[in-house]
C-alpha cells in the first residue's frame, strides 16, 4: 500500500504533505510542538483538519477538498496507533489483548486467539500469554502492544515514540523486533533517536513549526542535513549562508570548505562539519587560519569519552584533559578553529 497525505490545521499552524511508497517506513523528526503527534492524530482519525486529503492504497481516509466532504471513522481506516505507553486492557490477559483486534473485526474466538498466539510468538512474548498487564515489565508490555497492533492487520502502522518509555536494556530488543516486523510494511514512526532512524526508516521527514523543513532518504538526510534539527540529531554542526569564493558568507563570517561540484556563486548553501573537527583555543590562533570564530561557551556536557563544548548553535568535542587545561566554563570567551578540508558545503 502507498500513502498520500496532505492536510492543514490553522489552529496549530499545521500544513503538511507527504507520500510513502508501498512497504516504506517514514521517520518523523522535529522539536517538541513541531506537529509530529498532530500528523499521526489526523491520519488515525482522532483529529480533523481544516482541509486536505489522505489515501492508503485505494482507500480514502478523508477528503475535505470538496463541499461533499468525506471523513472515515477511526476504526474503519486500516490504521493502528501505538503510543509511548502500551495502554493494554488491564483486565485482559496478554493473549486476549492481542486477540481483541481480530475479534473486533468479526473473527471467531478461536481464530482470533490463534492469530494472537502467532503474533505473541513473533514478538517473543508467547510465554507471557496468560499474564495480565500488571504482571509484565515495561519492555514486555510494549512488545505485547506491538503484537496487538500487528494482529489487527493494519494497512498503516503509526508509532509515537515507541521506545520512549523503555529502559536501556529493553529499547534495543524493541528496535530489533520492529526492524523485523516492519519489513515490507507501511509505517510512520515518531522518534528523537538517530538509531531508530538508521535501523528502521527508509525515509525521513523533519517537521518544524507545523511545516516540512526537510525530507528524503534516511541516510542522505543524516549525512547531508539541511535543517538545524537534523544536523543536531546527526551530531553535526550546520551553518547556512550564501556561496562566496571558496565557501559561504554566514552570520559567523566566511566559512571556507569543500564545495560540491556545480555549486554556484551567490547560491544559498549549507556548510556542515563534525564537532570532532573543531579545535578550541583560549586566544586567537596565529597564522590567520581561514575558519576561526570567536564564541562564548554556553554549556559543557559529557559526550562519550569527550566533553562537548557548546557555543550557541556550534559545538566542539575535546578531551576532558583539554577542557581542564583551558579552564572552560559557561561564559568563557574562546576561539573555535575548523579546518576547511573538514567542511562540506552543498546547496540548501
Amino acid at each position: 500500500m502507498s500513502l498520500d497525505f496532505n492536510a492543514t490545521l490553522s489552529a496549530r499552524n499545521f500544513d503538511v504533505s507527504l507520500h510513502l511508497d508501498p512497504g516504506e517506513t517514514l521517520a518523523v523528526l522535529g522539536p517538541n510542538g513541531a506537529g509530529k503527534s498532530t500528523l499521526l492524530s489526523v491520519i488515525a482519525g482522532l483529529q480533523r483538519p481544516d482541509s486536505g486529503t489522505a489515501t492508503v492504497g485505494g482507500h480514502t481516509l478523508f477528503d475535505l477538498s470538496t463541499r461533499a466532504s468525506h471523513w472515515s471513522a477511526p476504526h474503519t481506516r486500516g490504521t493502528v496507533l501505538l503510543a509511548q505507553e502500551p495502554l493494554l486492557f488491564p483486565h485482559l490477559s496478554a493473549l486476549d489483548n492481542v486477540a481483541f483486534g481480530p475479534r473486533s473485526a468479526g473473527e471467531s474466538k478461536s481464530a482470533a486467539r490463534a492469530k494472537a498466539l502467532q503474533w505473541l510468538a513473533a514478538t517473543e512474548t508467547g510465554t507471557l500469554a496468560s499474564r495480565k498487564p500488571g504482571q509484565l515489565s515495561g519492555g514486555q508490555a510494549q512488545r505485547v502492544a506491538v503484537a496487538r497492533a500487528l494482529a489487527a492487520e493494519p494497512e498503516l502502522l503509526l508509532l509515537d515514540e515507541p521506545m520512549a518509555a523503555l529502559d536501556i536494556h529493553a529499547a534495543p530488543l524493541m528496535r530489533r523486533l520492529l526492524k523485523r516486523v516492519l519489513a515490507g510494511r507501511n509505517a510512520i514512526i515518531i522518534t528523537h533517536d538517530v538509531l531508530d532512524v538508521l535501523t528502521l526508516a527508509d525515509q525521513v521527514m523533519v517537521l518544524e513549526d507545523g511545516h516540512v523543513s526537510e525530507s528524503g532518504p534516511a541516510r542522505e538526510v543524516l549525512s547531508r542535513p539541511r535543517s538545524t534539527f537534523a544536523a543536531g540529531l546527526a551530531g553535526l554542526n550546520l551553518v547556512s549562508g550564501t556561496v562566496a569564493g571558496d565557501g559561504i558568507t554566514s552570520t559567523y563570517g566566511h566559512v571556507a570548505g569543500m564545495l560540491d561540484a556545480g555549486t554556484a556563486q551567490g547560491q544559498v548553501a549549507t556548510a556542515v562539519f563534525p564537532p570532532s573537527a573543531v579545535s578550541v583555543f583560549p586566544d586567537e590562533p596565529h597564522g590567520s587560519p581561514r575558519n576561526t570564530y570567536a564564541v562564548t561557551i554556553t554549556d559543557l556536557e559529557p559526550h562519550g569519552d569527550r566533553i562537548r563544548v557548546r557555543a550557541g548553535n556550534l559545538c566542539a568535542d575535546i578531551t576532558p584533559a583539554a577542557s581542564a587545561d583551558l579552564a572552560l566554563e559557561p561564559g568563557s570567551r574562546v576561539y573555535f578553529l575548523v579546518k576547511a578540508t573538514t567542511v562540506s558545503i552543498y546547496p540548501t
